[in-house]
């Protein structure tokens, strides 16, 4: 195999190792974070592209550079686990897993080209970046020593200036929202005079008591919740802000009724109303806060009560299935074409989707002063999606039922309300016959409406043109008396070139991001019409050309059943099948469920995408000398109202022979140096597939879920619970097969997982069954991690643990001693 100039770049990164805290592989001790070999912490460590956001009026947009990987001591600062929520203390805020820092912002004039970098202190990082309604300022939260600040950059001089200190308060989220006249800001803000943060009280009061009374509440699994007391007196803390205007012309700033703890604001589009969310006690410690009793109202500007529109008790009752929602207003909102007038959802089925009823749902209306009753919208047959504004008469509604993937989008006349015209009824899974979603502009007030064509008898869309050729994004128009989609303008090969915004009113150009299988992502605008030239915007470089020449392909293949599917085959740069012969090859997946076999089929060609790895991806073994089949399908179908995990193994099972037989056909992978590894679904799959085939020398499963009696009240798409469903439940729990798993198996878990489901202690009892069967098995636990690694170090070990555990029980593995078989 030629690897040339991948063995080049490791003398390049040599005095970066030498001089790294951390240990190379070939010289391991027992403990410490270790380093990958080269060059895959080089390729780690590149700087991030930066994105971008385009102004509401699309005359400028801003470049926005994005802080790397944080470092272990960062993703350690204390963390508060509270209802459902992880914060930071120190800042009221994000906790540095979760926050996508930023760390450079510049301006760009669409129409020149001009880039002007704002000036910003040595240091500086921020997030939550919100244009103003007339795109002439950028509202952004800086993490500073003593909290989180508002500040403001102007796009004409291209300054940056400091509105509060570090006051905000962005427990529940973002923490600010423009008014829709751009003069000033709300923000949650810490409450003056909050004082010290409670203090446990080591001694005990009592014990902590939680009693049913018979009431029936299937709740799934949650992490995070509120435990005790003190907890709630913790959360209590936290999470209680005072809503405040701040201006921008004095930077006065302005209480605005009492603190409270405020999950949402909103203003009305003629600025005259405040629509909030506030929850209250008492709390639970089995559901998340959103659960919690819910006060959703309606005040003045100045924050004098108008209107209590619900009053929700707690909500820790609904069915386990996935359409089950609470009673009464819910998904309140304000319409966002007229000036004051409230849109919400209520349940018309008790919110059990098991009860038979031919309204699922209703829609309504209310208009200020909001003293009248509610107006009917629409009844609905299926659950409300969401509701896209265009004028006085047209609206789109969209609305989805799980259990059949049916999705239904209505043409509405708020003007005549009543009823509605369905445009489209689809399988929101069928990527071939995406009509692409509806494009929205900004008004005046900064609210999101359809933007209509010219002619105003279509409405604009954007689609990712998903086909068996490949994906190719596209601008198209709807018709407003049909559903019919016309498509204007469609990426062509090479290119898969997204559309981002609209670039004008008429609809004439298109800003677009552009890429290619040898061309990093990069941003244009273009004529929408058909052949003509693009301009371009920026010219970000290729952050790790050491993967340059990496080749690709899409493997199409059949499985038993006459189910086609498909998988991306990466081979490492210079290899020569004739020449380098069959590889050690790695196979990284996650099942889905799908209720339509011809739409579980389906498969798109990505040879258009360019692909580079970062975090902890399974795609730099390609650097190692592997073979990477990424993403084969591992479909898992319920024909005809049948359950789909009620065959969950069998169709599992047969997806990986055929993967595996298609690899081997093809003369690129060894038979007998095939691993398979999967993260959270795809580590279930990978404990699976090693306790139910003999088709892998090793298997990585990473913060996954191993025994489903842990998780009794669904899972996935799982809606019955065990009780149920007992036997799929332990047919499916690879906890129930450790016996069977001879193969070795690296298991990875994040200390603090916080994915519903996988909580680490399913690995951690995985792995003593595993050992207690007498299987080869590792346990690598990383601290503070979550579901997802963030720290630098964190992922570095990762691909340590994952490049050691390959090249010692796959690459260098001997031929097995018997061709594999089914168990």
């Amino acid at each position: 195999m030629r690897l040339s100039h991948l063995r080049a770049t490791a003398a390049a990164v040599t005095a970066f190792i030498a001089a790294a805290t951390l240990t190379p592989v070939w010289a391991a001790p027992a403990t410490g974070y270790q380093l990958p070999p080269a060059p895959i912490a080089q390729i780690l460590d590149a700087p991030p592209t930066p994105g971008v956001m385009v102004s509401p009026e699309r005359r400028t947009m801003a470049q926005i550079g994005r802080e790397n990987l944080p470092s272990i001591a960062a993703v350690s600062e204390p963390i508060l686990r509270l209802g459902g929520y992880r914060i930071n203390p120190r800042n009221n805020g994000p906790i540095e897993a979760r926050a996508a820092w930023l760390n450079s912002l510049a301006f760009e004039d669409v129409a020149t080209g001009a880039v002007r970098p704002v000036a910003l202190p040595a240091g500086t990082r921020f997030l939550s970046p919100r244009w103003s309604p007339d795109g002439t300022k950028l509202g952004f939260l800086v993490d500073a020593s003593g909290g989180l600040e508002l500040w403001v950059a102007d796009v004409k001089t291209a300054t940056a200036k400091k509105l509060t200190g570090g006051i905000v308060n962005a427990a529940f989220g973002t923490g600010f929202d423009w008014l829709s006249d751009g003069s000033g800001i709300l923000v949650s803000t810490i409450p003056a005079g909050r004082g010290a943060a409670p203090v446990k009280d080591t001694t005990p009061s009592g014990p902590i008591i939680q009693e049913s009374k018979g009431r029936t509440a299937a709740i799934r699994t949650y992490q995070d919740l509120l435990g005790n007391a003190h907890d709630e007196a913790l959360f209590d803390y936290y999470f209680t802000s005072q809503i405040t205007r701040v201006s921008l012309s004095d930077g006065a700033i302005t209480p605005i009724g009492t603190p409270g703890l405020y999950t949402s604001m909103s203003v009305s589009p003629d600025g005259k109303y405040l629509l909030t969310s506030r929850l209250k006690r008492p709390y639970s410690y089995l559901v998340p806060a959103g659960r919690f009793p819910t006060e959703i109202a309606v005040s003045t500007l100045d924050g004098k009560p108008v209107k209590l529109l619900a009053n929700r008790p707690l909500t820790d009752n609904l069915p386990a299935a996935f359409d089950a929602v609470p009673t009464g207003p819910r998904s309140v909102s304000w319409r966002t074409d007229a000036p004051a007038t409230l849109v919400w959802a209520e349940a018309q089925d008790g919110g059990d989707p098991k009860a038979k009823a031919a309204v699922r749902d209703t829609l309504f209306t209310l208009n200020a002063p909001f003293d009248g009753t509610p107006q009917k919208l629409i009844d609905l047959d299926q659950r409300y999606a969401g509701l896209d504004w265009g004028r006085a008469d047209f609206a789109l509604v969209t609305s989805r039922w799980f259990d059949t993937r049916k999705e239904k989008r209505i043409a509405l006349d708020p003007s005549r309300p009543g009823s509605g015209r369905v445009l489209l009824e689809r399988n929101y899974q069928d990527r071939y016959n995406d009509p692409g979603s509806a494009v929205s502009r900004l008004t005046a007030e900064g609210e999101e409406v359809l933007h209509f064509t010219p002619d105003g008898k279509s409405v604009f869309v954007m689609g990712a043109g998903a086909s068996a050729k490949g994906e190719f994004p596209f601008v198209g128009k709807m018709s407003l008396s049909d559903g019919k989609v016309t498509r204007l303008w469609q990426a062509e090969a090479p290119y898969y070139e997204a559309p981002v915004a609209l670039a004008d009113l008429a609809g004439k150009s298109v800003i677009t991001r552009r890429e290619s299988k040898d061309d990093a992502p990069n941003y244009f605008i273009r004529p929408v019409a058909t052949g003509s030239k693009s301009r371009a915007l920026t010219q970000f470089p290729d952050r790790a050309p050491q993967f340059a020449g990496v080749t690709k392909q899409t493997l199409t293949y059949t499985r038993a059943d006459g189910v086609k599917l498909s998988g991306t085959l990466y081979l490492p740069a210079g290899y020569d099948k004739a020449k380098d012969g069959p590889l050690p090859l790695f196979m990284w997946a996650y099942p889905e469920e799908f209720t339509d076999a011809s739409v579980a089929s389906q498969t798109v060609d990505s040879g258009n995408r360019f692909v580079r790895p970062g975090g902890a991806s399974h795609l730099f073994l390609l650097t190692q000398g592997y073979a990477v089949l990424d993403g084969p399908s591992m479909p898992i179908i319920g024909k005809e109202g049948a359950e789909p995990n009620d065959t969950y193994v069998e169709q599992l099972t047969a997806s990986a022979k055929a993967a595996v037989d298609a690899v081997v056909a093809l003369g690129v992978a060894d038979r007998n140096r095939i691993a398979v590894g999967g993260h959270s679904y795809g580590a279930f799959m990978t404990a699976n597939l090693l306790a139910h085939t003999d088709l892998f020398r090793a298997g990585i499963a990473r913060s996954g879920a191993y025994n489903r009696t842990l998780t009794p009240f669904g899972f996935q798409s799982e809606q019955r619970t065990y009780w149920e469903a007992t036997d799929t439940y332990t047919k499916m729990s690879p906890f129930t097969y450790v016996r069977n798993i001879k193969d070795p198996i690296l298991l990875i878990h994040g200390e603090a997982d916080d994915n519903s489901g996988t909580f680490p202690i399913q690995s951690e009892r995985f792995y003593a069954a595993l050992k207690g069967a007498g299987a080869n098995v590792r346990y690598v636990v990383l601290p503070n991690e979550a579901h997802g690694y963030r720290a630098r170090e964190s992922n570095l070990h990762t691909l340590w643990e994952m490049t050691r555990w390959l090249d010692t029980y796959v690459k260098n593995a001997p031929p097995r001693a018997e061709k594999p078989a089914a168990k």
